[in-house]
């Protein structure tokens, strides 16, 4: 808000810094190289209290789910992100060729990199050690990539926390949160970071991870337009305990999903996707 004692001048350059402020992302966003914020973030962080028009929609995107926390990201430009790949525990490992992988943990269940073919980028959500948080906020063909700081529980009884990294994903105007091996509902800091958010990979098994109660609440906090459950296993009790509450529920037979900006629900929705054991994965 101005002061009522700012002069014409003084007005007229705050208004004019304003309009440049919000132009910045788009005349970056074209410029190859260039780190952008998303418009995923929440616009109160960067621009003190104004708001930013969020990025048009373009295109269908597709969600393919393989399992635990390992999902294939494709963007309407066909850009292509996998998260979380998983090494051998139980899952079929499916044959991918991603432009991108993200890591937000250092584990066997979630950094096998190696799994990728070709040549992608790598991004990870810790250092090597794993002890620190990277950061990442990086602007890759059509989408905007940021990273979350997040802890997991460690041992049951143990007092001490794990360190991992939500990620966001900005594509076809579509903010996709995957939320990591979190284990409490996000905080107010957290919360700053993350921003907006229109689709959420959420964590729901519990022990290390947030748990059915916990993942409500979470959904409670950022208000996605779609829910994707992530990280129980088979545990049918868990899913089921999630998915008890007030939000519309479906049950795909399929681990996809393909939405756009234009095509999503209204109110928020949990769609359960269905591992794939043979096959297209």
């Amino acid at each position: 808000m101005m002061s009522k004692t700012q002069n014409p001048k003084s007005r007229l350059r705050r208004i004019v810094f304003i309009i440049l402020w919000l132009a910045m992302p788009y005349f970056l966003a074209g410029l190859s190289g260039w780190e952008v914020q998303a418009a995923c973030r929440n616009p109160n962080v960067a621009l003190g209290g104004y708001s930013i028009v969020p990025a048009a929609a373009s295109g269908l995107i597709e969600i393919k789910w393989f399992g635990h926390s390992f999902f294939q990201i494709t963007s309407g430009g066909g850009t292509r992100i996998i998260t979380d790949p998983f090494g051998p525990m139980g899952f079929p490992m499916p044959e991918v060729w991603p432009h991108v992988v993200t890591i937000g943990r250092d584990h066997g269940n979630h950094n096998n990199a190696g799994l990728a073919k070709g040549n992608p980028l790598v991004l990870r959500g810790l250092k090597e050690g794993g002890s620190e948080w990277s950061q990442v906020n990086t602007h890759f063909r059509d989408v905007l990539i940021y990273n979350v700081p997040v802890h997991q529980r460690g041992i049951p009884g143990y007092e001490g926390s794990l360190r991992g990294s939500a990620f966001i994903f900005e594509m076809d105007g579509l903010c996709i949160c995957h939320s990591g091996d979190i284990s409490e509902p996000f905080n107010e800091d957290q919360l700053q970071l993350i921003g907006h958010v229109d689709i959420l990979l959420q964590v729901i098994g519990g022990v290390y991870t947030a748990g059915p109660e916990a993942a409500k609440k979470i959904v409670e906090q950022l208000k996605p337009k779609i829910v994707v459950p992530m990280h129980y296993w088979y545990s049918t009790n868990v899913l089921q305990r999630f998915t008890d509450g007030p939000y519309r529920v479906r049950s795909l037979e399929i681990n996809k999903l393909t939405i756009s900006k234009d095509t999503l629900p209204a109110v928020t929705e949990i769609i359960v996707l269905k591992v794939i054991r043979e096959g297209d994965l």
